[in-house]
């Protein structure tokens, strides 16, 4: 009897499971959702250079505003010259490349807003204009670039479009905590 009871248990499991799983990966091939105030480089820019000129502009987070224009920038540069610390190529092909599929599938990221891109120089940024600046910068040599970009430490292997998509999501994210008044 309960060898019946854990074949039964165990044939309900798997099938819950695939079920499950297979509605997961229906969801995340859908079509991605829109990034609020960010749905391209031109609108990220429009909202930087609207931050760099508001004197009420402040971070929300422990981080000086300008630390989070040049964390942000850290992240554009990377993409292009190389990440400082990757995470192994099996957490990119795996949990990473779940992560950002889920991310761009829901328009949306969540990350930790004072979390630095592991072995990133430390943040060191004070002046708003400069670190806005390096930000603009940033984005101009990515939008010129036409070459293959590094892999992202995290998600691993990614094209322009979806680069692109990244950058913007993570720009939302701390967008977020950020006040303009």
């Amino acid at each position: 009897m309960q060898r019946r009871r854990f074949l039964t248990f165990s044939a309900w499991s798997a099938a819950t499971l695939a079920v499950a799983g297979g509605g997961g990966a229906l969801w995340l091939s859908g079509q991605p959702a829109p990034i609020v105030g960010f749905d391209s480089m031109a609108q990220a820019r429009e909202w930087l250079q609207a931050l760099a000129t508001n004197p009420a502009a402040r971070s929300l987070t422990d981080w000086p505003l300008a630390q989070v224009l040049e964390h942000c920038a850290q992240s554009v540069e990377f993409s292009l010259d190389g990440f400082p610390q990757p995470k192994p190529a099996l957490f990119q092909d795996t949990a990473g490349a779940l992560a950002f599929a889920a991310f761009n599938r829901r328009g949306a990221m969540r990350h930790g807003l004072t979390e630095a891109i592991p072995g990133a120089p430390p943040l060191a940024a004070t002046d708003l204009a400069a670190a806005a600046a390096r930000l603009h910068a940033a984005f101009d040599r990515f939008e010129a670039h036409d070459a293959p970009l590094q892999p992202h430490f995290a998600y691993g292997e990614l094209d322009k479009t979806r680069y692109t998509r990244a950058h913007l999501l993570h720009l939302a994210n701390h967008a977020q905590r950020i006040a303009l008044a």
